[in-house]
């Protein structure tokens, strides 16, 4: 074998080599995984502390066109597409980097496995969700027409509970505690809420679907949400207090159906 050859296939075994290291280097950044104790509502309340958007129940933009947060109807829900499937168009933004982008698909992953969700790369689609680095985890709720911004800032949001989250509130859906028929559930502390934060637990008009409850919902603020003493809790289960609040790390099944239910998914 003569020395260009021999240079040849050198060159040719460094290329796989280097191939091989990127790929095992690509699955190792898609299996980091976050811990367990992952406080969402601490996350998110602490990440929107500074935040400039006037936010309601601590992570939902208020409403510039309507009164009051109210969804559940046909203008603020996504549509079907011929294959009976939502489509959801989003855009990310370039300052994210490649591992976070990871995380924001896969947050997404679960919608497209057990509903009819699908969030789709933005073509030229009017109505689209543009998920950007901002000030905070925070979302409008449901379809509000137009370009309607999901943040995620990269050193508070970046978890895959807290994006499901805020992918949730996208196409419609309230914080549990916050549910119109909650009182028979949980019981609110307001003696340790300040006056300037009650509003945050107002009860909502909302659609429950004829679900239960869901103690663990991904989208139930944990027991010390917007308290004003350390420590003390605001969101008390009843008639069992010792129930566990908030679901850390994944949509739980309760999420999963009300998706299904609210768009009329055959899954």
């Amino acid at each position: 074998m003569n020395t260009r050859a021999s240079f040849s296939i050198l060159l040719l075994l460094c290329g796989v080599s280097q191939a091989l290291f990127l790929t095992e280097q690509k699955l190792a950044d898609m299996l980091i995984t976050e811990p367990e104790d992952v406080d969402i509502t601490t996350k998110i309340l602490d990440s929107n502390n500074g935040s400039t958007e006037l936010l309601i129940e601590g992570d939902l933009v208020f409403p510039k066109t309507r009164n009051a947060l109210y969804c559940f109807n046909n203008n603020c829900l996504w549509k079907k597409n011929s294959k009976n499937l939502v489509e959801v168009p989003y855009t990310v933004s370039s300052e994210f980097t490649y591992n976070e982008k990871r995380t924001i698909e896969n947050a997404m992953m679960t919608f497209h496995s057990k509903t009819c969700i699908r969030f789709v790369p933005r073509s030229s689609q009017m109505d689209y969700i543009s998920i950007e680095d901002k000030d905070g985890c925070y979302s409008s709720l449901g379809r509000t027409g137009g370009q309607q911004v999901v943040s995620l800032n990269r050193y508070g949001c970046m978890y895959h509970g807290i994006v499901q989250h805020e992918l949730n509130h996208a196409l419609g859906f309230y914080h549990e505690q916050t549910r119109s028929d909650r009182d028979q559930y949980v019981k609110i502390n307001w003696e340790f809420i300040s006056p300037d934060m009650a509003y945050n637990f107002q009860k909502q008009n909302s659609n429950n679907q004829n679900t239960p409850y869901d103690y663990g919902s991904i989208m139930h603020y944990g027991r010390t949400a917007f308290t004003n003493q350390a420590g003390m809790e605001t969101i008390i289960p009843v008639p069992d207090a010792s129930v566990k609040i908030g679901q850390r790390q994944e949509m739980s099944n309760t999420d999963i159906l009300r998706i299904n239910k609210l768009y009329g998914c055959s899954i």
